[in-house]
């Protein structure tokens, strides 16, 4: 059976809209209709908080998944809209999920992914612009899968030279993460703090931190990308 196809959101009206902190939702998966979404309260990760436990840290210099930027979005956003329980649906309709297809195309989405072998095993995707990524879902197929891919996020947009890590809502996972709640009024503040072109993309930064960890020439740097991360996440930035 095929998706249904519904108009796409213009980028140029998400970005439009992100950049006044709003953003959309629907209602199914199979749902034409939106509404757009303007919390009082908003959820952000503070890039210089980002709680990395012992144990996360431990994962990531295991290499315990293999780490990549932007090499399976479409499949990121499908696992993210798939129902958590039996009776669930899903606000990434497909009008949304083909609209941020767009977004991506256009340079102004990116997913991270972990991977066990060839098996997709968790990943989040969301929306950049300026120095600000607005993440909007994640997954994860295996255990701390979806906080490996988040910790990757931080350490590559504090490389890049982000702002703002937006997360829309607060919740108990996100919380244990570093994540704090601020009045809408804050949000919008950091949001225009955050105009401006970041050093590098997020891709770049991909890259970047992949050149650094494959170098073991120098005992300073780490021989691995999620020693890398781990190292980077206990620098200040």
């Amino acid at each position: 059976m095929h998706a249904p196809s519904f108009p796409v959101i213009p980028v140029d009206t998400l970005l439009m809209a992100y950049r006044n902190g709003i953003f959309p939702m629907a209602d199914a998966r199979d749902d034409p209709d939106i509404f757009w979404v303007e919390p009082q309260d908003r959820a952000i990760i503070p890039l210089d908080g980002f709680h990395c436990s012992k144990s996360l840290r431990k994962i990531l210099r295991q290499d315990r998944f293999r780490i990549s930027i932007d090499e399976a979005f479409t499949d990121v956003m499908s696992l993210c809209a798939a129902p958590r329980d039996e009776d669930g649906d899903s606000w990434i309709s497909y009008r949304i999920a083909a609209s941020y297809r767009d977004l991506f195309d256009a340079g102004h989405a990116h997913s991270i992914e972990c991977w066990d072998g060839s098996r997709l095993v968790g990943g989040l995707y969301g929306v950049a612009f300026d120095r600000a990524f607005c993440g909007e879902s994640m997954f994860a197929r295996a255990d701390n899968a979806s906080k490996v891919a988040l910790a990757a996020l931080v350490a590559l947009m504090r490389r890049a030279g982000y702002a703002l890590l937006d997360c829309q809502f607060l919740t108990r996972h996100l919380s244990s993460l570093g994540a704090i709640e601020i009045k809408q009024g804050a949000y919008l503040a950091l949001l225009a703090q955050a105009r401006g072109e970041p050093r590098m993309t997020l891709p770049d930064a991909y890259a970047s931190l992949s050149a650094e960890s494959s170098d073991g020439s120098e005992s300073t740097r780490p021989s691995s990308f999620g020693k890398s991360i781990a190292q980077s996440l206990t620098q200040t930035s």
